[in-house]
């Protein structure tokens, strides 16, 4: 087969929207991300969460829906807008590693031996960041090909999950996580980027 066909693998278009010949895009791929969480816990560094992380979702967002009845119709309008919780699954380490970061962040929620909790969330709240990588590794630098930095988080959950004496798998910790808001970086590459706020001459829905 010759090479230059390859650069007919992917959907034809209509003559007026592209060329007909053209190659298809290269997708993210799942495996290769990177998730970063800062101010997490108390010990330093956090790189060892970074290492354990088995999976990752990204911030998903809906909107609530306002229905405005008329006269024959009904029309739709925008509500206020919420983040689905995260989940984020970790390798326990036999170290104690992971364990002890998870820990020492829920503690920072709430101190269960004396009970306390604290004062407010700026005493709790950590920053994550998720990068979608391009495989690049050792002294090729990997670059990042999408960034979400996840404001406000902090642990909504954590399970610690079951051990099996008929498994050979790692034992992991499932955490969820809930947070504020989220942006893509740098500006302009998605959700958070410039857009300029249109209104109209007439308000209208």
């Amino acid at each position: 087969m010759a090479v230059s066909s390859l650069s007919r693998m992917t959907v034809p278009l209509a003559s007026d929207q592209s060329s007909s010949v053209q190659g298809l895009l290269m997708p993210k791929l799942k495996y290769r991300f990177r998730v970063t969480f800062l101010n997490f816990g108390v010990s330093q560094p956090t790189t060892e969460l970074t290492k354990q992380v088995v999976d990752f979702t990204r911030p998903n967002v809906t909107f609530e829906n306002i229905d405005v009845p008329i006269y024959n119709s009904t029309i739709r309008l925008l509500g206020k807008h919420s983040w689905a919780d995260i989940t984020c699954n970790l390798r326990d380490d036999a170290g104690g590693n992971v364990s002890r970061l998870v820990g020492e962040q829920l503690q920072k929620q709430l101190d269960f031996m004396e009970q306390a909790s604290a004062a407010s969330g700026i005493d709790y709240k950590f920053t994550t960041v998720f990068e979608v990588l391009d495989g690049g590794n050792g002294t090729d630098t990997p670059t990042a090909l999408e960034t979400w930095e996840i404001y406000g988080c902090y642990l909504q959950g954590v399970n610690y999950n079951d051990a099996n004496y008929g498994s050979s798998e790692a034992m992991t910790v499932s955490m969820t996580i809930r947070y504020d808001n989220a942006l893509q970086t740098p500006n302009g590459a998605g959700v958070g980027a410039t857009v300029g706020r249109t209104v109209g001459d007439v308000a209208t829905g």
